[in-house]
């Protein structure tokens, strides 16, 4: 005791010597530790704001897609009056506008102020038309008369660019920027330049077209052809009812600059007795007629032959009852507008259905029906860009409405007298204003702006009944080679796309990676998983571009001309390696243990190796047992059934099946067995028995997928369908290579982190190496294992120049993996350096990377969620 006393008080005394007595934190440190904090604190709330500030962005450039329009001026005023006005029209800047009366005189006027310009008399010979038609740029017209004879002219609007210097003196200033001499109109532009807007007119030597004194009571005219071959077709109906369809072809000689002139017409088919035509269309390539009479019916001939023109249909496209208030043409001479006497106005196509029930199988049929105005429609212009229009109905109600979109973008109101027949309306040619006038003199002229009549929710998100198509669509078709082109904006397309080629190359890269990680991280050696490992991530740092331009200039000609092989290659891998396997449990374990490791892990690569060659050496025989010898023209429906590949495709279900079924039956006894056997004997059984169960599920599928196609059953149409080289299945091998990295690079991390008692404790439970794996690992792991998945799938989502190269670009909806898509981020990186800023492609493709944006947001937070917990779980064993 007294040894032990005695020793406290120097054990004690070396203690206090080797504590830190009274020692404190230096303030260099704690500043550190403080800035440190703040910095990770301000650099998190910087990135949040970046992010918000990032949506903002978006949001504001996409946000006056669906703003509507704004009516910047309205203004009323009167001109002389002009007994018998029967065409109005103004050029694009709404300088001038001009006045034709029936007997040839032709006034212009200032159109912002009213004020009277020069006036101009067409060559009519004393006579008076009785009939007009135009084209739809408004300036190209023929005139009928009582006679029976035609004229055609051309009376515009030209416009000259001026220098500064240029501009002549002495002119009277109409406002700050426009200047007049008496005829023409001379207005300031940019860069210290003059516009001169000054008419046009031209009128061609009368042309008999009807008997001698029978009147022209309707005409329509179309240009056509080419710059060598313009042609120039016109229908007449006559006061007898004879109807008459003319055709002139010119060609100009591009040496001497000679022109020849070619012209034929033909009698069109007699309409019934008592009718009269009060409304006729011809399309551009003058091979339809339309006639409209009083109580909405409407015939149509085909005149695609010429000189056997047939009365193709006959039908009613006003209401029951209502009578006919206007008939014509959208831009493009596709959609047929007709407005009812109430008010009703309606969109007609010209389809090819089945059991159409008319005499060249077309049928017009109605493919919308838009808003009702108040009263009867009396007037209305069509758009010379887009599918829009302006009507007026009787009550002065003045609508400015787009066809597709089937909204009313402006309701105006006409302060002229109402009920005036010789009221006309015209849509200024650059859609940002509307003029109407009568023969009183009364002008109404509205300047507004509506810069995206088109897009609505509907039309971006819902499906749209385009010109030509056979039913309401999900399309998007930005541009085209022709002038007429309706642009088609619908982003349904292109979020399938991207969902698609997600699907795909989750579908390839998953397995691939998950498989991996648990194979390195549970199985091999450390030596190898430490070189295998760094050569997966070095995997993610080949530029995808690079992936891009080998998938579609190398891989995609591969993939077609040994498709065969390709889809044989899916089948024989996993074969491979599963035989591979229960053969390597076969060998003797003192054989088995030496060359475990290294030598074990490039035997794998030998049985890929060799899997593949014998998938390309059966390929041909594969593809002649299984698809009748062509691959390509099974998936098209020319030969075959889809038996085989219903078969190869039920295949892994029905292995399932009758796994599940042998392990809830037989499956404990079997167990029981093969633990007293040795373990070459259990090798040797436990291979048997795979191979009768996949001889088995092979019998049993194929049985299911004959009973299929006796059904009626065909897979193809759907998932599979016509080959495309550029398609979904290289897109999802290649970014599936892509993406592959990610997810085993933090899959692999995920599954090292379990704490290795729990390894333990399985293997001394007595499970084996794979059952702790997949049963203890995995399941623990499951929320980083998880997050990996994700993080790939966002690699997946915004992948861009890998899609752009191999997927072919065509924004369809199809889940077919032999044709090609196209993802937002693609059509992103393609479209926007041909969009024009503020445009409404730019502003889509804003919207585009807005509804990325929020996908990507969406999948994120609902991954998060899951993630946590498959994480509370986790902390739970």
């Amino acid at each position: 005791m007294s040894e032990k006393s005695a020793d406290q008080p120097s054990v004690k005394a070396g203690y206090k010597r080797l504590l830190p007595v009274g020692r404190t934190t230096r303030k260099s440190v704690l500043i550190a530790d403080r800035a440190a904090d703040l910095t990770i604190t301000i650099g998190g709330l910087l990135v949040i704001i970046a992010v918000f500030g990032i949506l903002a962005f978006l949001a504001k450039e996409a946000v006056p897609l669906f703003t509507g329009g704004e009516v910047k001026k309205e203004q009323s005023y009167a001109l002389q009056p002009m007994p018998g006005l029967i065409w109005a029209t103004a050029d694009e800047y709404q300088t001038i506008g001009l006045r034709i009366a029936e007997n040839g005189h032709v006034d212009s006027f200032h159109v912002n102020t009213g004020r009277p310009l020069g006036t101009r008399e067409l060559d009519f010979g004393g006579d008076v038309a009785t009939a007009i038609g135009a084209t739809n740029n408004r300036n190209d017209m023929v005139f009928g008369f009582a006679d029976g004879s035609v004229r055609f002219a051309h009376i515009g609007l030209a416009a000259q660019v001026l220098r500064a210097e240029d501009m002549p003196k002495g002119l009277t200033q109409l406002t700050d920027e426009d200047f007049t001499d008496g005829e023409s109109v001379y207005r300031r532009i940019p860069g210290n330049q003059v516009r001169r807007i000054y008419i046009e007119t031209k009128v061609a030597a009368p042309e008999q077209i009807a008997s001698e004194g029978v009147a022209i009571e309707a005409v329509a005219f179309a240009l056509g052809g080419t710059v060598e071959r313009p042609t120039r077709s016109y229908v007449t109906f006559d006061a007898q009812g004879v109807g008459r369809l003319t055709r002139s072809e010119t060609r100009i000689n591009l040496m001497t600059r000679a022109e020849t002139v070619s012209s034929r017409t033909t009698t069109l088919p007699v309409l019934p007795a008592g009718t009269v035509a009060s409304k006729v269309l011809l399309t551009a390539q003058a091979d339809q007629v339309y006639v409209g009479i009083a109580d909405g019916t409407v015939f149509r001939f085909d005149t695609r032959d010429f000189n056997n023109p047939l009365l193709a249909e006959t039908a009613r496209l006003t209401p029951e009852g209502v009578d006919l208030g206007v008939l014509g043409f959208l831009i493009g001479d596709q959609t047929i507008v007709v407005g009812g006497a109430d008010g009703s106005l309606r969109m007609y196509f010209r389809l090819q259905p089945d059991n159409a029930g008319t005499v060249d199988g077309y049928r017009m049929v109605l493919a919308r029906e838009l808003e009702a105005q108040p009263a009867g429609i009396v007037a209305y212009d069509v758009s010379q860009r887009r599918k829009s229009l302006v009507t007026l109905d009787a009550a002065g109600n003045l609508w400015f409405r787009h066809a597709t979109s089937e909204q009313v973008l402006l309701r105006l109101k006409q302060h002229a007298p109402v009920g005036d027949d010789s009221l006309k309306l015209m849509l200024m040619p650059r859609d940002d204003g509307a003029v109407a006038m009568n023969a009183g003199g009364v002008v109404d002229h509205w300047v507004f702006y509506v810069p995206h009549p088109e897009t609505t929710w509907r039309a971006i998100f819902g499906k749209s009944w385009y010109e030509g198509y056979q039913e309401p669509s999900y399309t998007w078709q930005s541009s085209s080679g022709t002038d007429v082109f309706e642009p088609k904006f619908s982003l349904v397309p292109l979020i399938f796309g991207t969902l698609k080629a997600t699907v795909y190359s989750l579908m390839f890269a998953v397995p691939i990676s998950l498989l991996a990680a648990i194979y390195t991280s549970e199985f091999v050696h450390r030596k190898v998983r430490a070189t295998v490992k760094p050569m997966m991530e070095m995997m993610e740092s080949l530029p995808t571009v690079v992936l891009g331009f080998i998938a579609a200039l190398i891989l995609a000609p591969i993939v077609e001309s040994w498709l065969s092989a390709v889809i044989l290659g899916f089948i024989a891998l996993p074969l491979g390696l599963m035989i591979a396997a229960y053969v390597w449990q076969m060998l003797p374990p003192a054989l088995a243990l030496r060359l475990n490791g290294i030598p074990k892990f490039l035997f794998m690569f030998v049985v890929i190796a060799i899997a593949a060659w014998l998938a390309w050496l059966l390929g041909p025989s594969f593809e002649r047992v299984f698809f009748y010898s062509d691959f390509k023209a099974w998936t098209n429906h020319d030969v075959g059934t889809g038996t085989p590949f219903m078969g190869l495709l039920l295949w892994p279900a029905a292995f399932v099946v009758l796994t599940m079924v042998f392990n809830r039956t037989v499956g404990t006894a079997y167990r029981m067995h093969v633990r007293g056997l040795g373990r070459q004997q259990a090798g040797v059984l436990d291979c048997a028995r795979w191979l009768a169960m996949a001889l088995a599920s092979a019998g049993l599928s194929f049985g299911v997928a004959m009973a299929l196609t006796a059904a009626g059953f065909d897979p193809r149409g759907g998932v599979v369908d016509t080959y495309v080289q550029r398609n979904a299945l290289v897109v999802g091998m290649v970014m599936g290579f892509a993406i592959i990295p990610n997810i085993y690079t933090l899959a692999e991390d995920a599954l090292n982190s379990v704490p290795s008692q729990l390894r333990a404790a399985s293997l001394a439970a007595g499970a084996t190496p794979w059952q702790t794996a997949i049963w203890v690992v995995l399941p623990t792991a499951m929320s980083g294992v998880f997050a990996a998945c994700m993080i790939g799938m966002g690699r997946a989502v915004g992948e861009t120049m890998i899609v752009v190269m191999a997927a072919g670009n065509t924004p369809v909806l199809d889940w077919n993996i032999f044709n090609g898509l196209r993802t937002l981020s693609a059509n992103i990186a393609v479209e926007l350096p041909e969009a024009v800023i503020g445009s409404t492609l730019f502003r889509m493709l804003f919207l585009a990377a807005l509804s990325l944006f929020i996908m990507t947001f969406v999948i994120n937070t609902v991954a998060e969620v899951i993630r946590q917990r498959f994480r509370k779980r986790a902390f739970q064993l």
